[in-house]
């Protein structure tokens, strides 16, 4: 047995009280401990990535420059789009965007994309029809990833002209709908209940509001008209997200069975004008609603239902990289590690889980409250999910490192670089995390004064050892969720974290499942599935025998194996891919 002192969590404050004293003052100079100031993300270009999420990008990027997402192929009429007019070109813009600053690869159509947004618009300067006198939720929901794929190309680009234009997407579009935001119908009663199928559409007109069978999707395009006030602000855009956040907040996301992505995407733009405006009163609004998305929206392998208590639906990745968005920014605004851990669930069991081996996106038939088992619902959900997993792994890339003072934060560990000049530190971090156990930070440079090291250390795992070029004689603490190291560093030092995971049975979580024998397995982050036409029944919570990466039940001789998967190609419809998750325990 190593004779080095360990760090279990269950004992870490009683391991690391002898040095509190002494860490203290050496923990002020810091600055740990101050929340003054939100963790800020480090930055794409601070950032180079490797390892898994690097080739997910890339990937990805691959994927979204073949001919299905070149410029002639873009810019759908109206009736090709199905009735989403500028969807696909926004959240193609947004994803390429995206995938180019996470990997610093230069994109090869996303500049003709740009250049040809004008001649493709309205009179009135957006995409699509002219409603006069109604207000189509799903051509606004469009327009909300066009305003968010214009910001962001313009806060890497600077270019003013795709300003100008989203200004005029607002004021020709949104801001006319003023009027009618009081009649948006909040109750089932007023709509068509059960319909709808990967692509929404329209499917009747209520009080001036064509509604689609995307309930909620009208928020999407909130989202986006949020985002732009970051960078075309007026008072009568503020008085009209105001408006929206009222109606949001009225809407009983279970009862109506909202569309669990728009309810979503709905919170990302709550939290991002909880920044803008000041307005901090929305972020517990925004907790409160994410734990009824936990309850009753989220699969037991952390993908989602696409409508809230639709059961027997499919996932959505373009809800699930939602979700991973909005669980980090929670942890970012709260200081709640639990956020992080349900981030990182997401990202291996959901993200991990839908991308395919062309580097798309595609559906999944939910497990959970009817199915037992994952399985594939539709390969590839090109025509969206596919451009919004670009958002979620450039997302996943920017938040690999956030800062706080003079501390470095490593919420997720990854194959990657850092570099932040101003700072004087640059350092890179080696890991196949979660399989492995230990992640490497080698410091290349380093500034005189102390610094600050916080890793995250979730409920699920053993904090093991830690050590600086081998030695073991270094402060750390525990706290907020994170192994806290703060000491002065050298170009040449590594420092290296030691950590295991233990195989455990979990009840499964949706809260309308009422048959409380049914458990799933997990290793770290990741829910483990199994090759089985029904769900297994033991006995009791049998010991899964963990050796060389692979997992088993000795009693009934049965493998189990990670629902995340590296891009896989027998993930599959043709495959017949199927892995049941549920398990019935006796009690």
């Amino acid at each position: 047995m190593d004779s080095q002192p360990k760090f279990h969590r269950t004992k870490a404050h009683s391991l690391l009280s002898a040095g509190v004293a002494a860490c203290a003052v050496l923990f002020a100079g810091c600055n740990t401990t101050s929340q003054s100031e939100a963790p800020k993300v480090a930055g794409f270009d601070q950032v180079t990535l490797g390892g898994e999420l690097n080739d997910r990008l890339q990937r990805n990027f691959d994927r979204l420059e073949t001919e299905y997402y070149q410029p002639a192929q873009v810019y759908w009429s109206e009736a090709e789009s199905g009735g989403w007019p500028a969807d696909k070109e926004g959240r193609t813009i947004l994803a390429l965007t995206l995938d180019a600053q996470a990997t610093h690869r230069t994109p090869k159509y996303l500049d003709t994309l740009i250049q040809m947004l004008p001649s493709k618009l309205n009179a009135k300067g957006y995409l699509g029809s002219i409603h006069e006198g109604m207000v189509d939720e799903q051509q606004l929901s469009g327009h909300g990833w066009l305003l968010r794929g214009l910001c962001e190309y313009y806060a890497w680009k600077r270019d003013p002209k795709v300003l100008e234009e989203a200004r005029t997407i607002v004021d020709s579009l949104f801001l006319p709908i003023a009027p009618f935001v009081s009649q948006y119908p909040l109750s089932s009663d007023e709509r068509v209940a059960g319909v709808g199928e990967m692509s929404g559409s329209v499917q009747n007109t209520v009080n001036g509001w064509r509604l689609s069978s995307d309930i909620g999707c009208v928020f999407i395009g909130m989202e986006g008209l949020i985002h732009s006030y970051q960078y075309v602000p007026s008072d009568s855009s503020k008085a009209l997200i105001e408006q929206m956040i009222a109606l949001f907040k009225r809407m009983d996301l279970v009862k109506i069975k909202a569309q669990t992505h728009a309810s979503l995407t709905a919170l990302r733009g709550m939290l991002r004008w909880a920044t803008l405006s000041g307005d901090t009163t929305l972020i517990p609004e925004v907790e409160t609603r994410w734990a009824l998305y936990k309850a009753y929206g989220m699969t037991e392998n952390y993908e989602n239902y696409n409508w809230f208590e639709r059961y027997d639906t499919w996932t959505e990745p373009c809800a699930i990289v939602d979700s991973y968005l909005v669980a980090v920014q929670l942890w970012q605004a709260t200081g709640n590690a639990q956020y992080l851990e349900d981030a990182e669930k997401i990202y291996y069991n959901g993200m991990g889980a839908t991308q395919r081996a062309n580097g798309g996106f595609g559906c999944d038939r939910p497990t959970g409250v009817v199915f037992p088992d994952l399985a594939i619902h539709a390969d590839e959900a090109y025509w969206c999910c596919t451009m919004r997993g670009g958002e979620g792994l450039g997302r996943a890339a920017e938040y690999t490192y956030f800062t706080q003072g003079d501390t470095v934060i490593v919420p997720f560990y990854r194959e990657s670089t850092l570099s932040l000049p101003d700072a004087q530190i640059s350092l890179e971090q080696h890991t196949d995390y979660p399989f492995g156990n230990q992640v490497s930070f080698v410091f290349t440079q380093a500034p005189s004064h102390p610094i600050g090291l916080r890793l995250s250390t979730p409920s699920y795992m053993h904090a093991e050892q830690i050590t600086l070029n081998g030695e073991t004689s270094l402060q750390a603490r525990f706290m907020q969720g994170f192994l806290t190291v703060c000491q002065s560093f050298q170009a040449g030092d590594t420092l290296t974290f030691r950590y295991a995971f233990e195989p455990t049975w979990v009840p499964l979580e949706n809260q309308d499942i009422k048959d409380k024998t049914l458990y799933k397995a997990m290793y770290g982050p990741l829910v483990l599935g199994y090759e089985a036409d029904a769900p297994l029944e033991l006995a009791a919570q049998e010991p899964i025998i963990v050796h060389d990466g692979t997992f088993r039940i000795e009693s009934c001789n049965q493998n189990l194996q990670p629902l995340y998967h590296h891009m896989d190609s027998t993930v599959s419809s043709a495959a017949g891919y199927h892995r049941m998750v549920s398990v019935k325990i006796a009690q």
